[in-house]
């Protein structure tokens, strides 16, 4: 395996610990994202459930990673997933300009759908976490009838707060009754990756996901927008138009911040670049 071109070594990376499904790693402002495309994504997932180890997986896009800025909690808790999926058209680009050349977008509800089609086979079975009161419902219908003979074991649409001690154990003892291979989690980040990792022990799912708005992709509550928008980088624009009111900050504030601290990530790795040459 060769190693992903960097400014620092992922080993130098705060809070970061090794993961043991082998995989490539763009570094994207110190977040470790996969340079997986869907394909190889979802062959790294069914092989990560076979192992029948407590494991989850993050959709990065460019609010993660800028939450992870000035958060080392957070930037923790993605650089110890078992797979970060570059969800953003920024990811793949970043990534392929570290090298990653077959890196491509692993967009969250396609990567559910694959993994959907795939269990159908495998007999894997599927807990819905998420989601606002009727979402699970009508999203465990929507991929029922789209995957026939998916297993879905169970569904639950928490309260929008933490869970309290009751609620807590009622939770972890339906999810070990019903042992699911794959629990998909849908409460937006980052509050949804800190579920995963606060409850990675207690559940023993082998994956958890976090696939944020993919609920309502699903379910017919977000539009979707045509590829070329999505390869273009420029779906973000087309949900801001469907809520501008909630996405406003999200958007205008972490895109443009994005852009200027990776820009300077870039210049510094292309003066490394150089600095070698010469040498």
């Amino acid at each position: 395996m060769t190693e992903p071109v960097s400014v620092e070594t992922f080993d130098s990376f705060p809070y970061a610990e090794p993961v043991e499904l082998a995989t490539e790693y763009a570094n994207v402002l110190g977040v470790r994202v996969s340079a997986v495309n869907m394909n190889l994504s979802v062959l790294l997932a069914d092989r990560w459930i076979s192992l029948g180890k407590p494991g989850y997986a993050c959709v990065i896009a460019v609010h993660s990673v800028m939450e992870a800025q000035n958060d080392p909690s957070y930037l923790r808790i993605l650089n110890n997933a078992v797979l970060n999926l570059p969800d953003g058209m920024p990811m793949t680009w970043v990534g392929r300009f570290q090298g990653h050349l077959e890196m491509d977008r692993v967009f969250g509800p396609d990567f559910m759908s694959e993994l959907c089609n795939l269990s159908v086979r495998r007999g894997y079975r599927h807990f819905l976490y998420g989601g606002k009161p009727g979402v699970v419902e009508q999203l465990r219908a929507a991929l029922e009838m789209r995957f026939p003979g998916l297993q879905i074991a169970g569904t639950c649409t928490p309260p929008f707060r933490e869970l309290n001690t009751q609620e807590e154990m009622e939770l972890i003892s339906q999810v070990r009754a019903l042992k699911p291979d794959i629990l998909w989690v849908g409460l937006g980040a980052p509050k949804q990756e800190r579920f995963m990792a606060h409850y990675l022990e207690h559940l023993q799912v082998p994956l958890m996901v976090g696939v944020g708005a993919a609920f309502d992709f699903h379910t017919g509550r977000i539009r979707d927008c045509s590829d070329w928008i999505k390869r273009a980088g420029f779906q973000w624009l087309h949900r801001l138009m469907q809520d501008p009111r909630r996405l406003s900050r999200r958007y205008l504030y972490a895109n443009p911040a994005f852009l200027w601290h990776i820009a300077w990530q870039l210049s510094n790795l292309r003066s490394l670049r150089g600095s070698r040459n010469r040498t």
